[in-house]
């Protein structure tokens, strides 16, 4: 499989995050025994969508249209969209050139993000976390996003930069949701085709 396309893009995704935390509220909906990180897989179609407003999203959707996923990117997803799905993708990082662009606040954004979170567990439908926006998508307005997506995640996959401080592992470990790290963006394709093969 081709990924060429995917790593030309990488240049694009260098978007600064200033620094300020948004408390987290929303808790993981109770679950029984996880299974073994092998054992997990996720089902189509997916909805891939952002917290944070960060173009990071636009990424993942290109991943997912290279490996030939039913999923479908809704930057602003809100609980309606769920309707039909059987996975939900977040991608979490702040970018305030998103919020921008979208006309909304970094307030309206957390909102959105925990009603949609809410939502997922409410219907049961599970949530994949993928982190690829390395260090730009850390510390600071992105944390709060980071955290909220990772807690209510059943699986993570993240990329090495955006976890060098062990920020993700410590979630991992504390609610012992899986967790694949990987070195580039580009290798985020891999654990993304075996989850839902």
């Amino acid at each position: 499989m081709r990924r060429t396309a995917v790593i030309s893009l990488i240049a694009l995704l260098a978007i600064a995050s200033p620094a300020l935390t948004v408390a987290q509220e929303t808790e993981p909906a109770a679950e029984e025994t996880k299974p073994a990180a092998e054992e997990i897989k996720f089902a189509q179609p997916a909805l891939i969508s952002s917290a944070g407003q960060s173009a990071d999203v636009k990424l993942a959707g290109m991943m997912a249209k290279r490996l030939e996923l039913d999923a479908k990117v809704e930057i602003m997803a809100v609980p309606d969209n769920l309707d039909g799905m059987k996975t939900l993708i977040i991608v979490p990082g702040f970018s305030s050139k998103g919020l921008g662009a979208a006309g909304i606040s970094q307030a309206d954004e957390m909102a959105r993000v925990i009603a949609l979170v809410d939502a997922a567990n409410e219907k049961g439908i599970p949530i994949l976390m993928l982190h690829i926006g390395g260090k730009a998508r850390r510390m600071g307005q992105s944390d709060a996003f980071n955290e909220l997506a990772a807690k209510n995640a059943k699986y993570m996959v993240v990329v090495a930069q955006g976890n060098e401080d062990g920020f993700f592992t410590t979630i991992s470990e504390e609610s012992g949701t899986p967790m694949e790290v990987v070195a580039k963006i580009p290798d985020a394709m891999q654990p993304l085709e075996k989850l839902f093969e």
